[in-house]
């Protein structure tokens, strides 16, 4: 008889819930944020199954704002209204202009080639003052 082997099904690749629930608040208008009821609704709307994983919600709600990337309007914990912090949202707006400095940092001189190049410097210039030397 011959043997069957079992394939596993490929992993369903998709984003986590923090970066889902993100997109969802940033896409709202809403000016006093995002309800979690309504928060809630987008997820389930995206395909998102919010009843059988509502521990998950509550955790990466609670994380977020703790990293700063959400910030709470109205409530404790989990519940309440949120909304994108508007610092994070300058900083997503300006990663290039972070990536055009770290080259030009990396071409600076160990200090002491710099000290060396300044000795050099100082004796240049004390020979052109000294005509007698």
């Amino acid at each position: 008889m011959a043997k069957k082997t079992m394939t596993s099904k490929p992993k369903k690749v998709s984003l986590s819930v923090g970066e889902l629930i993100v997109k969802a608040v940033a896409a709202s208008k809403e000016r006093n944020g995002l309800s979690v009821a309504a928060l809630k609704k987008a997820l389930a709307a995206g395909g998102y199954d919010v009843d059988k994983n509502k521990a998950r919600v509550k955790t990466a709600i609670k994380s977020l704002v703790a990293k700063g990337t959400l910030v709470q309007t109205k409530g404790t914990g989990a519940s309440g209204s949120f909304k994108m912090n508007r610092v994070t949202e300058t900083k997503a707006k300006t990663p290039a202009a972070a990536k055009a400095k770290k080259p030009a940092a990396a071409a600076k001189k160990s200090p002491k080639k710099a000290a060396a190049a300044l000795q050099l410097l100082d004796r240049t210039k004390l020979k052109e003052n000294c005509r007698d030397c």
